[in-house]
């Protein structure tokens, strides 16, 4: 059974940062893209960014130079570091497991989910 449990969240002011952690359990990290995904009221979920086991990423052109994704095999563990932070980027963030190579950014690819966590950021 896959459990993905996301923590981190909170609210920051425009400029700020806040690391994002998500620990999945039962999933073949080998074989699998694991990303960040986030809904804001009203709009489409969208892909923020992914990793594979082999260390491939890929990042979302709105992140590119103030988000990182990285992984920690060892703990299992997945953190997405945000830095220079916007009211743009205000949203749930969900952390996902299952994605494949096909798209690694479209959430429809992911089959297991987080709970999610809010971010906020004023201006």
């Amino acid at each position: 059974q896959v459990h993905v449990v996301e923590s981190g969240g909170g609210s920051v002011q425009t400029g700020g940062s806040l690391r994002l952690s998500c620990a999945a359990s039962g999933v073949t990290y080998s074989r699998y893209w694991m990303g960040w995904f986030r809904q804001a009221p009203g709009k489409e979920r969208e892909g923020v960014a992914a990793i594979h086991s082999d260390g491939s990423t890929r990042n979302a052109d709105s992140v590119k130079g103030r988000f990182t994704i990285s992984k920690d095999n060892a703990k299992n563990t997945l953190y997405l570091q945000m830095n220079s932070l916007k009211p743009e980027d205000t949203a749930m963030y969900y952390c996902a497991a299952g994605g494949t190579w096909v798209r690694p950014l479209q959430w429809r690819e992911y089959s297991y989910w987080g709970q999610g966590t809010q971010v906020t950021v004023s201006s």
